[in-house]
């Protein structure tokens, strides 16, 4: 299989963990602006040119969530990343979903925008973003209470979303210390092996994160 992605791309490393998970092998193409071989390839098997991509027996599969289901099926290992009752799988999915729409996004609403020239950004947007984190964040936190990982025992699809949800958004809206389990959950995620593996090979890039990447990861 090939991966088209980047190390520091929160929806690559969602796909990133799957792979460590199971140490399902995969090769690398990564993008970036001196790929310019790679980035042409991506373009031709998906012109709407969003990581990650994944090609495996001349099929391409896209979207991180859908990637990670697929890698449930065609490349099983250990650890199964939806269970197999069809009502557990929808709480997997809803949660899924969840940290996509409503952390990982308004996070990324903030971040793009500091990537624009000054006179181009819109802190209307931003403040609408900041203030979804907060209402994600109030939800997570009973919703959380309890459980070892997202959707309960088990690791799974809802915490690779999770994973780097969690820990971009922390960097741009701190979860801070009135959420005691969200932030002990955020913290088990960085400890779980696959997403300290994709957090160190992210490292070297930091220094482009526009908002000032903070020491405490």
């Amino acid at each position: 299989m090939q991966l088209y992605a980047h190390p520091f791309s929160s929806y690559c490393q969602k796909v990133l963990i799957a792979l460590y998970e199971n140490a399902t092998p995969f090769e690398w193409r990564q993008l970036g602006p001196e790929a310019t071989e790679v980035a042409a390839q991506f373009a031709a098997l998906w012109p709407l040119r969003r990581m990650p991509l994944l090609v495996d027996r001349g099929r391409t599969v896209a979207e991180s969530s859908i990637i990670v289901e697929y890698l449930d099926l065609e490349h099983p290992g250990p650890v199964r990343f939806l269970p197999a009752a069809a009502r557990d799988a929808l709480e997997v999915r809803m949660l899924d979903r969840f940290f996509d729409q409503y952390v990982m996004t308004p996070m990324q609403r903030i971040v793009f925008d500091a990537l624009r020239p000054p006179a181009n950004r819109d802190p209307h947007g931003v403040a609408d973003a900041h203030a979804l984190l907060e209402t994600a964040y109030d939800w997570l936190e009973p919703t959380l209470a309890g459980r070892e990982w997202a959707a309960g025992a088990t690791f799974g699809l809802a915490d690779c979303a999770a994973a780097p949800a969690l820990f971009y958004a922390d960097w741009v809206h701190e979860i801070g210390p009135t959420r005691p389990t969200l932030r002990a959950y955020r913290s088990r995620l960085l400890a779980r092996a696959s997403f300290a593996r994709a957090v160190d090979e992210a490292r070297p890039y930091r220094a482009g994160f526009p908002l000032g990447a903070p020491d405490r990861d």
